[in-house]
């Protein structure tokens, strides 16, 4: 039997609809703003109107090379998924994978309740934002409960909308470009985290992660335990 959790998660995704996208894609070297505006009725008290408005930080898109991605999607899935799995590695070099993520930014949230009918609502909205001139705002009506899972349904659109001028814009900066068995991409990344350990031991367990993930740490096994012994020194 499925958990109440599941079925809330896609009840709420089946009731979302993007009633106006940002216009402008995700930034493909730096963090992105998305401004939304989420429209709900709710659930005890028809006629009431929840508006919350609010930012989803977007942070910058990473590249993922198929053999990390296969330790990911592998975990919990079965034989269909190794076939899949198998055609990646085998294509890779034609197989561009970004990871993508972003939080809700606290200090910007804001909330009304509004008595009037949804279209009403939503429409009074639209023309608001139409108004800002916002060209990364956007418009959602969904759920009251569970909410936050509305804008993930927003974020989705937006990398669907983002992520082919952000392969093609790092393919035009050689970042896919083989490096010693990394994309050049992650290995600049890969020197940033040691840049940012070298200078804050609290970057060490990020940058410990992240050679684990990508399966590089015996690669970078004696630079890293060199920069540990540093920072312990008196």
């Amino acid at each position: 039997m499925k958990s109440k959790q599941h079925f809330d998660f896609w009840y709420a995704v089946n009731n979302t609809e993007i009633i106006q996208m940002p216009v402008r894609h995700l930034e493909t070297f730096g963090a992105t703003t998305l401004n939304y505006h989420l429209i709900t009725e709710m659930m005890d008290a028809p006629g009431q109107i929840h508006v919350r408005e609010g930012r989803m930080k977007a942070s910058r898109p990473q590249i993922i090379t198929p053999e990390a991605y296969s330790r990911t999607f592998l975990e919990g899935f079965g034989e269909e998924a190794s076939k899949y799995v198998d055609w990646i590695k085998k294509h890779e070099k034609e197989v561009h994978i970004l990871q993508y993520g972003y939080r809700l930014a606290q200090e910007s949230f804001s909330e009304n309740i509004i008595s009037d009918k949804l279209p009403a609502v939503v429409e009074r909205v639209k023309v608001d934002v139409k108004a800002r001139n916002d060209p990364l705002g956007a418009v959602v009506v969904g759920v009251e409960e569970p909410w936050d899972v509305c804008l993930v349904k927003l974020f989705w659109e937006v990398v669907q909308h983002s992520a082919k001028t952000n392969i093609r814009q790092m393919v035009q900066r050689g970042l896919f470009e083989d490096a010693g068995g990394l994309p050049r991409g992650v290995r600049a990344e890969i020197e940033k985290e040691f840049l940012a350990a070298s200078r804050d031991a609290s970057h060490v367990a990020a940058l410990h992660k992240k050679l684990q993930f990508y399966g590089v740490f015996d690669e970078y096994e004696d630079r890293f335990f060199a920069l540990v012994r540093e920072h312990k020194k008196p």
